[in-house]
């Protein structure tokens, strides 16, 4: 993708609860969405991999409620993010970071595009960080192509099914893009 260091880009994906109990609805239901959702966040790479999931929050948090409980970013925060050396004008780092939109944390661990560029090389960065972005809402697109039973609003009554089924979906998921990956030009 032309960014060095990068480890892949991170957002999170809402799936329908049909059969949520009523107890739980306060929790996973959010305004805009007005029905029980369940969360996911992901970090997909370019080839759509799946390197990271995290599944089970209410739907009624955002992005960064999720992150506040995603075990990938507790150990982002301890400081024990993966190892990345790289070089950029001259600055040598060693720690990679993730693609992220505007609402996540100024965290090193994240680079956010410029909301407002002002000459044409902060245009042309923040034209192709969006386009990179765009990586973990296209592995979204692909899981839900994939599996019917994720796009399609869940219908289980227990979380931990809910959780097995969409790590099961995220594994198949990525042993079809690794059988795949060859084939790609």
């Amino acid at each position: 993708r032309g960014f060095p260091g990068m480890l892949g880009s991170v957002d999170c994906m809402h799936w329908q609860w049909k059969n949520c109990p009523v107890a739980w609805k306060g929790q996973y239901t959010r305004g805009d969405h007005k029905v029980p959702t369940i969360m996911i966040e992901a970090v997909a790479s370019q080839d759509l991999w799946i390197c990271h999931a995290f599944f089970g929050t209410a739907g009624s948090n955002n992005d960064i409620n999720v992150l506040n409980r995603s075990p990938l970013f507790t150990q982002v925060l301890q400081g024990r993010a993966p190892e990345v050396q790289f070089t950029v004008n001259g600055t040598e780092y060693n720690m990679g970071y993730y693609l992220a939109y505007g609402i996540y944390p100024e965290w090193a661990a994240f680079v956010k595009t410029i909301t407002l560029p002002q000459c044409e090389k902060d245009r042309l960065f923040a034209e192709h960080q969006d386009g990179a972005q765009k990586d973990a809402e296209r592995a979204f697109g692909v899981l839900q192509a994939r599996f019917a039973i994720i796009r399609s609003p869940a219908c289980m009554w227990q979380m931990r099914s809910l959780t097995e089924i969409m790590y099961a979906c995220v594994i198949l998921h990525n042993m079809i893009v690794e059988d795949e990956r060859d084939t790609y030009t």
